[in-house]
Order: C-alpha cells, then structure tokens, then sequence
C-alpha cells in the first residue's frame, strides 16, 4: 500500500445465528432478569433455528451460564483489571468463547473469531483486540489444566477448590456439605448439576397410557427410571410431539412426578373426593393430579395466586376439559373453609437448588438471603394447608430444593405448634425407589436418582 492511499477495510464475518440467540438469551438473563430456559425457546422460535442450530444454541447458552464461575476465574487472571471491570456485553461474550473452546467441540480459531465477530456487532470496534487477545490466551490450556492452575488448593481451602472447579457459589457448596457430610458424595452432586437433563415427558392419566407414547415416538423416547407416567426423549425438539401439543403428555422432571405420586398413594380413610394444589402454577403437578384424581372420582382444585401462572395452570388442563376448577389467590389467606379437603399439594416457592441442572442460572442469581426471605411464606402456606384438610386427610409438602431450612425446617417447625398432626414415612409410598436413605421424608437427589433433588413430606391431621 503507497503512501496516501486509502486504509482497504477490514473483512467482516456475518455474525453466525445460532452465537447471537446464545449471547441475546445470556443478555437477557443478565439485563432482564429473564429465565434461561424460557428466554432460549423464545429466540429460537422467533428466528426460525431448528435442528442442529437449535442444539448448538442451546448448548452454548446453558453451557455457558452453568460454568460461568469457572469461566470468570480464568478470565480474571488474563484481564489486568478482571473480568468485574468489563462491559457486562463484553463479559458475556468472552464467556460463550471460553465455553466453546474449553467445553465444547470448537476449534479455537472459529471460537475467537466468531466471538470478535459478536462483540464488533454488538458493543463496537473498540474492545475486539481485547477478546481476541483475552480468548487466545485461554486456548492455551483446557479446563482441567487451568483449574489445576486457578483453583485454591483443596487441602487449604476445599469449600473454595470444590467452588471455582465445579462453578457453583460457595455459599451452595457449603450447604451441599453440610447436608451429605461426605465430600465425594458432594462432588458427585456437584458434577451431576453440571450435566445438562434430557427432556422427561409426563404421560397424562386418563389421555394417554405411556406405552403409547414410547411406541408412538420411535427410538427417540424410552421408559423414565422410576415414574409409571415417565418416558425420556433422547433426542429432539418435544414441541413436536403431537401428544405434547394436545396437552395429552407434558413436560416435567421425573422427581417432579414421583412426589406427585406420593401425595396420591397415601391412605385416606373415608371420603376421598375434594382435593387441592395450593400452589398450582405453572401446572405440571396439577395436570398429573387431575388425572390421578378423576380416575377415582375426585375433582381437583388449582389455586395459584399470580394471575399469570393461573393462565399457565389452565394451558396445563385444556386437554382435560371441564370441569376444571381454577381459583387465584393467596394461599396463605384461603377463601374456603377449614377442613374442605382431602388431600392438599403444597408445592411451596422455594430457591429452586435443587433444579441447577435445569435452570443452570440460578446458582448465580440465588443468595443466602434468598432462602431466608422464603421461610415465612413457607411456613404459612403449610398451615394454611394444614388448616384447610379434614381430619384424616393427607398434606403432600413439597420443594425444589434439598436446603435444610425450606424442607425440614419448615415442617419441623409446623409440627411443634400443630400436635393435631403428624408426619407419616413418605418412603412407604415410593417404594420402586432405590437408596431413599433417612426419613421419613423422600430426599432424591440428582446423583442418586437422577432426577432433580426435590423433597417431600407427608403429613396427616387427626
């Protein structure tokens, strides 16, 4: 090039689409607040990414927010100032290229160079040499090596070690090993959370029997491990199941559907018709107590006080049609009378620890104080439950979380002021279940049982 002649400019790489639903999904969450696992559907659909592309984007998003701890260390040790004096976009974006090229099948070259590509599309020209250099650098080492590198020692500080390698807070950690007191079995559970779920599908009773749906299907869906309504989708999208866009087969965790199973199996003296989901939305458990409840001639009852989580509740049971009785309100302040029912689901509000694995960027979002500020609605949900089954009649409690103060807590507490009721062994009623260990709660556990670590406990008033 002569002198004075013009700078010939750079060529551009299109910005590939299934990296922008990725990074757009991960902005979101950070910007908005949104949820991964409804943010990513939603920018697949709205710009037409199937098969393959669906996948990718799928795998870098979650992927992504699941290791992200891991990802800030070692993009803190290559950044002078460290990753907390970025752009948040800038952030994001050398986390999606730390995941593709340490966790993911990419060669680093496209890695880096699509990522720049993201960055000069969405923040500009001027932190692109930034990137580059930062991601080229973490091409130097896998994972494995890097938190061999990063890490602190396990023998000094193992809470720290099990932290920044298994990327969950150290507040998560602590609880984990205070739970299991076994620091191989928390590993374990640590690595579990790290593994992304298949889909399990939930077979509604009294639409569809799950035989036909396994047979239905073809080689992509086999039989779940332990529910008789499970079946798991080994490969793609749910969405276009004909059952799953009827209503007739839904979406939901197997553990989810087992402690569902446990409220319905427990023994009622007597009338066994009016029963209740105090906390219905966004309708799984209800969908599958409807069915469980119209095969014996019962009717279900949904409340859900978030007007809409109730419009979720009633997607959930259009296939069943009506009548279907959906109420919302507070559960704490119900609006029928003591003693109405017969068997009542509290499935509380709750930190969600035990669904990492499904809502990978929740461990980032959650703080000690969160669980705190649950324990009154909680504890007030379980007494309005409590209040509102007869005598004889049977209250499931539930949670998505194994910490200590949303499952045992909450029930040690109502017991001490409520000696009208008493806590029945919830392991009698699950008993395909393997290694159920102490009750007599159910505790199942994602590296135990594989599925996500809710908890359930029955109790019964006299």
């Amino acid at each position: 090039m002569t002198a004075g002649s013009p700078r010939r400019a750079r060529a551009r790489t299109a910005v590939d689409p299934a990296r922008q639903v990725a990074y757009d999904a991960l902005r979101a969450v950070d910007t908005d607040d949104a949820y991964l696992n409804l943010a990513l559907p939603r920018l697949l659909s709205d710009r037409g990414l199937e098969g393959r592309d669906a996948a990718f984007a799928t795998e870098l998003a979650a992927g992504t927010a699941r290791l992200q701890g891991s990802y800030d260390v070692i993009i803190d040790a290559l950044v002078t100032a460290g990753s907390a004096s970025l752009q948040p976009a800038v952030r994001t974006a050398l986390r999606l290229g730390a995941h593709q090229i340490v966790s993911m099948r990419v060669p680093s070259h496209a890695a880096v160079g699509t990522t720049v590509e993201l960055v000069r599309a969405g923040v500009g020209e001027r932190p692109v040499r930034l990137v580059n250099a930062v991601l080229r650098r973490v091409a130097e080492h896998d994972l494995p090596t890097w938190m061999a590198r990063l890490a602190p020692d396990r023998g000094r500080d193992l809470v720290g070690h099990l932290a920044v390698t298994h990327a969950h807070p150290r507040w998560i950690v602590e609880e984990f090993l205070r739970l299991l007191g076994d620091v191989d079995e928390v590993t374990a559970l640590l690595a579990a959370d790290n593994l992304a779920p298949l889909v399990t599908l939930v077979s509604r009773p009294g639409l569809v029997e799950r035989d036909d749906v396994v047979d239905g299907a073809g080689a992509q869906v086999r039989p779940g491990r332990w529910s008789p309504y499970a079946a798991v989708l080994e490969s793609g999208d749910p969405g276009q199941l004909d059952d799953v866009r009827a209503g007739r087969v839904g979406i939901q965790d197997e553990g989810s559907q087992l402690v569902t199973l446990a409220l319905a199996r427990a023994a009622v003296a007597g009338r066994d018709t009016h029963w209740l989901d105090l906390c219905a939305g966004p309708g799984g458990k209800a969908a599958l107590l409807t069915g469980l409840a119209r095969g014996r001639g019962a009717t279900l009852i949904a409340n859900e006080r978030l007007p809409h989580r109730a419009t979720l509740v009633r997607s959930g049971l259009r296939a069943y049609g009506p009548p279907a009785t959906i109420l919302c309100g507070d559960g704490t302040k119900p609006a029928w009378r003591v003693g109405t029912f017969d068997r009542i689901l509290v499935d509380a509000p709750c930190s969600g620890l035990g669904a990492l694995r499904r809502r990978p960027e929740a461990r980032w979002r959650r703080t000690p104080g969160d669980v705190a500020a649950m324990g009154p609605l909680q504890k007030g949900l379980l007494g309005a439950a409590l209040d509102s089954v007869r005598p004889g009649g049977v209250v499931a409690y539930v949670t998505c979380s194994p910490h200590a103060d949303e499952t045992r807590g909450v029930v040690d507490a109502a017991l001490s002021v409520r000696p009208d009721v008493s806590e029945e062994d919830a392991r009698d009623l699950l008993p395909e279940i393997d290694d159920l260990r102490d009750g007599p709660h159910v505790q199942l556990w994602p590296h135990v049982h594989g599925t996500d670590a809710m908890f359930v406990a029955i109790l019964r008033r006299s």
